[in-house]
């Protein structure tokens, strides 16, 4: 299997999501610190704390330009071991990184250089930083979803929308891709307006543009149906959902505000009513802020379209502040790459992703 399409894998996750909650902390380690490394930056945290800390570290962008992550090293090192004394871990926790969709992104692009990267933060940092495939993201995403939100959470699924990535986890099975916020604009922008930059002028849009911006992401989540057995109901959980394509909507189109709720129909209305604005008619016509409206109605586009690939005709929105992390510290097997950190590098660049997947037990 090629890294990439080890890369948008979409895998059954069942019984991943408890075995999670219950992990206990592995014989020998006194405490566990585990780092979420996103494509917009870190946070830290560890077993027995309530606090975190975080940096912004902006990890597309060079691998985007295809300049790799080499600039990115330094900064990486510095937060990786100034992030926990500035929470007051302690200093003889086991370390781990959790690299997700800026890091799958590297490994695709060059296996043996990201291993040497991630070999040379190991030496500087004590930290062993492993790719999360992304069913295993999924997991972790959908634990953090049920402890934040509790009995808050009725339906089957959680919509996460990254930066990089968007991923759709329930408690048996998983689907996700780079297809996040800034990934899917960045897409549209290339398809639609030949254009690299990251946010660009996708407004106005012509009629056929629109069909052709539909068009592409059907076909960028037609994986969905097979992945995700229905019937999927979903609950958005992140922040361009909640802070954007939600209050839009709700001032677009009235009838659909006061509920929790988005409906298609509704979203498929607002897109109707912005596509033609350029980006300083649709500020005045939504009163959100230029940073919003540069990605909304991308990021409205993408929103109607997962609910056409589930089925939906509407998802639940309850905004939260979801790490990865407490998936993170509970998963053993991460912790126990951690201890064989050499012997993952070398088979990161044989297996890609699956990597992860393989026994630890069984390096040499």
């Amino acid at each position: 299997m090629s890294m990439r399409a080890a890369g948008r894998c979409r895998q059954a996750v069942a019984g991943l999501v408890l075995a999670l909650l219950v992990a206990s902390t592995a014989t020998g380690e006194s405490c566990r610190i585990g780092y979420d490394m996103g494509s917009s930056g870190i946070r830290a945290g560890a077993t027995g704390s309530a606090v975190t800390t975080q940096v912004g570290i902006d990890y597309l962008d060079p691998l985007w330009a295809g300049r790799g992550l080499e600039e990115t090293v330094a900064p990486t090192v510095a937060a990786l071991n100034d992030l926990p004394r500035e929470a007051g871990f302690p200093a003889d926790c086991a370390r781990v990184g959790g690299g997700f969709s800026a890091w799958r992104l590297a490994l695709e692009q060059d296996a043996e250089q990201l291993a040497a990267i991630l070999a040379r933060i190991h030496a500087a940092s004590a930290v062993a930083v492993l790719v999360i495939p992304q069913p295993r993201e999924g997991a972790y995403g959908y634990a953090g979803a049920r402890q934040l939100l509790g009995e808050r959470l009725t339906t089957s699924h959680v919509l996460d929308i990254g930066g990089g990535s968007l991923q759709i986890a329930g408690e048996r099975s998983a689907w996700g891709d780079m297809l996040g916020q800034k990934a899917w604009h960045r897409r549209l922008c290339q398809e639609i307006r030949n254009a690299e930059s990251v946010p660009c002028e996708l407004q106005p849009m012509t009629g056929a543009e629109l069909a052709t911006a539909r068009s592409l992401l059907a076909e960028l989540l037609g994986g969905i149906a097979a992945a995700l057995p229905g019937p999927v109901t979903l609950t958005a959980i992140s922040r361009p959902v909640s802070r954007s394509v939600a209050p839009a909507v709700a001032r677009l189109v009235p009838a659909s505000a006061g509920t929790n709720a988005l409906q298609r129909v509704a979203i498929s209305a607002a897109i109707g009513q912005i596509a033609g604005l350029t980006g300083s008619e649709t500020v005045v016509a939504t009163g959100s802020s230029r940073d919003y409206v540069a990605y909304l109605l991308s990021s409205m586009l993408l929103v109607e379209g997962v609910l056409q690939a589930t089925g939906g005709e509407s998802l639940k929105v309850a905004e939260i502040d979801l790490t990865n992390l407490p998936g993170l510290l509970a998963d053993d097997r991460a912790f126990a790459w951690g201890r064989r950190h050499g012997c993952y590098l070398e088979r990161l660049q044989t297996l890609g992703l699956g990597a992860y997947a393989s026994d630890p037990a069984t390096c040499p």
